[in-house]
């Protein structure tokens, strides 16, 4: 059933549920964006619609289709979408034609495509056919919605989310690293949620060897429908110098072998260890130093294009540890990154930071972010971040 928002409705919450919807179809639409659109009339939403996978049709498609099952006459409505209507055909015909079509009078735009190539030309088409188009409205919050999206377009790498969990003093684990839950069950579980949109799960080698993860999506019903037809779960990437034995005990290892991919240096990939393991079908990547000074850690760039060259991958979700986390946004590869706040206090300066691995003497050398989204996940609180500059 669709939202009502009831007659106080304003343009901004129109285009957020419609950034809500578009949000269903995460990962399953890459390398398309995600989009999301909704009819209103007289000041409630009647109708919905997102894009919910590569190839399949668009938001506005889809939200005029749910307008025909529920008798809806959309000539009446104002179309909300997230992004400019395409007018162009690729898999799917031009959403401008199917606009049109239906007698939609009014199309509010949250942002224009920023594909140069067809940027703004939806928006003239229906100008030109007498259709009234407003853009801008929660602009930003629709850009953040593409982002990964231009970096498709723009880089040939995955786009990466970090997700972290910390006490309020912004520690992930006591000084012991014992493996231990920082976030409550809602949090936990919206981080499935997470990795049911993403292809590939990273984490460092000392959450590897001393939590012995299984890096998978385990939703339960009725959480499953967030699970899209065709649904694999995301590869297991580990980050680490040391190699484990090919038959050791880790869970990954028993489970799924041949998901498994060991990012490490280019010394350790030429190791009698390191054929072991690719015997059993896991894949063994050395990556180079960062260039400079010894000791800084390993490129990550290349391991990323690989990532989406080789496997098809366009969204990963790397979970740390501290170290991992801050190498990967020193050399810019975090896109997004998730927080969840638990409303507790270690207080012990010994115990594992968010963030580890320099030595800083001033403010001036932290990385700067902006906050994209705040919300409550029971007794947590999700932070979503962007870099700063990206909007």
């Amino acid at each position: 059933m669709p939202t009502c928002l009831g007659t106080t409705g304003t343009p901004d919450a129109f285009m957020r549920r419609a950034a809500e919807l578009a949000l269903r179809g995460r990962g399953a639409t890459a390398p398309n964006p995600c989009v999301g659109a909704v009819l209103v009339r007289g000041g409630d939403i009647v109708a919905e619609g997102w894009h919910k996978a590569h190839g399949g049709p668009h938001a506005e498609v889809n939200c005029l289709a749910d307008a025909a099952r529920k008798g809806v006459n959309p000539a009446e409505c104002t179309l909300f979408v997230t992004l400019e209507p395409c007018n162009h055909h690729g898999k799917t015909p031009p959403c401008t034609g199917a606009i049109l079509k239906a007698g939609v009078q009014k199309v509010v735009v949250g942002c224009v495509d920023p594909n140069p190539d067809v940027a703004g030309g939806g928006i003239a088409t229906l100008r030109a056919a007498g259709v009234e188009v407003a853009v801008g409205v929660e602009e930003i919050l629709c850009r953040d919605l593409i982002h990964e999206f231009v970096i498709w377009k723009t880089t040939g790498r995955t786009c990466n989310i970090l997700k972290m969990a910390s006490t309020l003093d912004g520690k992930i684990a006591a000084r012991g690293g014992r493996p231990q839950a920082v976030s409550g069950p809602e949090a936990q579980k919206d981080v499935h949620r997470l990795r049911a949109q993403v292809q590939a799960v990273i984490v460092g080698g000392n959450t590897f060897y001393g939590d012995n993860p299984q890096l998978t999506c385990r939703l339960a019903e009725p959480d499953q429908a967030a699970l899209t037809e065709g649904f694999c779960q995301p590869y297991a990437v580990i980050v680490t110098s040391s190699l484990p034995k090919a038959y050791s005990n880790f869970t990954i290892l028993r489970q799924r072998p041949q998901q498994a991919l060991f990012w490490t240096s280019e010394y350790a990939a030429k190791t009698p260890l390191a054929d072991e393991l690719r015997e059993r079908g896991t894949r063994i990547w050395g990556l180079p130093e960062l260039p400079g000074a010894g000791g800084r850690g390993l490129d990550f760039a290349p391991a990323f294009e690989r990532l989406r060259q080789e496997l098809s991958c366009h969204l990963t979700l790397c979970e740390g540890g501290g170290h991992l986390a801050l190498s990967l946004c020193r050399q810019m590869l975090v896109d997004e990154f998730v927080l969840y706040l638990a409303p507790r206090v270690l207080g012990d300066a010994e115990g594992k930071s968010l963030f580890a691995g320099e030595a800083v003497q001033s403010m001036e050398q932290a990385l700067p972010f902006r906050l994209a989204h705040a919300s409550s996940c029971g007794e947590d609180l999700k932070l979503t971040y962007k870099p700063r500059g990206e909007a």
